[in-house]
């Protein structure tokens, strides 16, 4: 499967695309790998998804963005963040203080990733020919927050949002948020045996927007922090079904 390397709004970024040459895309899908993951991380998900709509591959682009900060130094070999997260506290000591202040908090770091995300989009619309309706933005984990960040601050889009294993963080600013938003075709999926980012912070997400009025499919399964091949169906589904609007 061809893989391009190139720069998007400042970010590495790995386009997978079987469209042939000089045919006009009709959907991007954007999709974000988590904290300490490499760039590369999430590619093999276009395949999967293929193999399962395999005629979603002759009109969709796949967008695969680097986060911005290395974590080289700190013994993770090509893993990078899109912000710092202090994982022995959050896995060693989860206190309810610390996950109080989990979900309202910012990040510090988030927005300046969220300016990178958003020139990415930007670039590859401008790119691509596509409008902002014609792009699914997601991630896993840590990338599906920073996809949700920017997806309920998008005017006219996106097509849909994909939350895999992600949780509510900066609950004030996304609940004002989402009540504004237009309503948003969601897929989200969580483990019940999460043991990074526990269930009950994925359910207050999910309330979160369901309460706002936005659609959303939220999918449990017996596991724990990972994308199973029953979420990589769904996956493929949302993204056969939204391309053909």
């Amino acid at each position: 499967m061809p893989i391009e390397k190139t720069v998007l709004g400042g970010l590495t970024t790995y386009v997978v695309s079987e469209i042939p040459a000089g045919q006009q895309p009709e959907l991007a899908v954007v999709l974000c790998h988590g904290y300490g993951a490499s760039g590369r991380d999430l590619i093999g998900l276009t395949q999967a998804i293929g193999e399962i709509r395999p005629s979603v591959l002759s009109s969709t682009v796949f967008l695969y963005p680097a986060a911005p900060l290395d974590l080289s130094n700190m013994g993770i070999p090509y893993g990078r963040a899109w912000w710092h997260i202090d994982l022995d506290r959050l896995l060693n000591r989860p206190t309810p203080e610390l996950l109080a202040r989990f979900r309202r908090d910012v990040p510090a770091g988030a927005p300046e990733a969220r300016q990178l995300l958003q020139g990415l989009v930007a670039a590859a619309g401008e790119h691509l020919g596509l409008a902002a309706n014609q792009f699914v933005l997601g991630g896993f984990s840590q990338g599906s927050m920073l996809a949700t960040d920017v997806a309920l601050r998008m005017t006219g889009g996106p097509a849909a949002l994909c939350i895999l294993s992600g949780a509510l963080v900066n609950e004030v600013e996304w609940r004002k948020l989402a009540a504004k938003h237009a309503p948003l075709q969601v897929l989200q999926s969580h483990g019940r045996q999460d043991q990074l980012l526990m269930y009950p912070q994925a359910t207050a997400l999910k309330d979160l927007l369901a309460d706002a009025g936005h659609d959303v499919e939220f999918v449990a399964f017996e596991g724990g922090h990972e994308i199973p091949p029953v979420i990589v169906h769904r996956l493929a589904e949302l993204i056969a079904r939204v391309g053909r609007r």
